[in-house]
């Protein structure tokens, strides 16, 4: 065997090895056996130890690697898909807690939010007007809030909206409200004189919200009372 030389790579040396071997099978006679093959599976067998050596990897390892990154990059995924999750199921509970919260406690509010409502009211988009009217439905739950609402100029906002309501949507919130202020006698007084007979007989029933024609109904049979 070929003696490597100082200072020579395992590649050179390898690959001086080979050809030597080259040289020696191109110089001897060749014969039915060996012309077929130059190099034998044992002239291969250097250089498979070399890349084995030198940190070549083979093509189980190759795949096996490779698997083993897929199954880390899948791993990663679904970890931070089901992250993602989390914090919407998260984000959700706080909402849905905060929103029943303030409409539990939306009655015991001051004065500034009150008329942060009514104001709604004089807004055109008809969803700030279903909005303002919704909140006052809420606000009046006795008869002090009622009349709170009325000095405030709410119930005549409430009139001014149905009057000018270009859709259901808003008639039916604005009748719900007024139903609502309408449970305090001095309030539903104060309805009648305003001129709310002839503003709620005006509307016309809905075909895709009963509570109109509830609402209405509930109206007229209130200042029907108070009449007598």
């Amino acid at each position: 065997m070929a003696m490597r030389r100082a200072g020579e790579s395992p590649s050179s040396a390898v690959r001086s090895l080979l050809l030597l071997r080259l040289l020696r099978r191109a110089q001897a006679p060749s014969d039915a056996g060996s012309s077929a093959q130059i190099f034998s599976s044992s002239d291969l067998l250097p250089l498979r130890s070399h890349r084995q050596i030198v940190g070549f990897p083979t093509t189980r390892a190759f795949a096996r690697r490779f698997s083993s990154s897929l199954k880390q990059e899948d791993e990663i995924a679904l970890e931070e898909e089901a992250q993602k999750k989390a914090a919407w199921l998260f984000k959700s509970i706080f909402i849905l807690t905060a929103g029943f919260a303030a409409y539990q406690f939306f009655p015991y509010m001051g004065d500034n939010l009150l008329h942060q409502s009514i104001s709604l009211l004089r807004v055109r988009d008809p969803l700030f007007k279903r909005m303002g009217a919704s909140r006052l439905a809420r606000y009046a739950v006795d008869d002090e809030r009622r009349m709170r609402v009325v000095e405030m100029g709410g119930a005549k906002e409430l009139l001014n909206v149905l009057q000018a309501a270009a859709d259901d949507k808003t008639r039916k919130e604005t009748l719900k409200a007024l139903v609502a202020l309408s449970k305090s006698d001095e309030a539903a007084r104060f309805l009648h004189q305003a001129g709310a007979v002839p503003i709620v007989r005006s509307i016309s029933n809905s075909s895709e919200f009963a509570e109109v024609e509830t609402h209405k109904t509930s109206l007229l049979e209130k200042f029907e009372k108070i009449k007598s």
